[in-house]
């Protein structure tokens, strides 16, 4: 019988083990995506900044243009 409890006791920690290294993979992977997230971000405000000045400096050779009530 103490074998038999040893041995799922060693079967549980081999699981609990295989489960640590399995959440260690997926929060390394979360911060990876987190990171990634926050730099396309970034590029994407810069992206927006750059267009909108474009389209300021041409908005004055821009002919025939919708006045802003429509």
């Amino acid at each position: 019988m103490e074998k038999e409890a040893a041995d799922r006791i060693t079967g549980l920690e081999i699981k609990l083990a295989y489960l640590e290294d399995y959440v260690n993979q997926l929060q390394a992977v979360s911060v990876e995506h987190t990171e990634t997230i926050e730099r396309l971000i970034t590029e994407n405000r810069m992206m927006s900044r750059k267009i909108r000045d474009m389209s300021d400096q041409l908005e004055g050779d821009i002919p025939n243009r919708k006045p802003p009530h429509y």
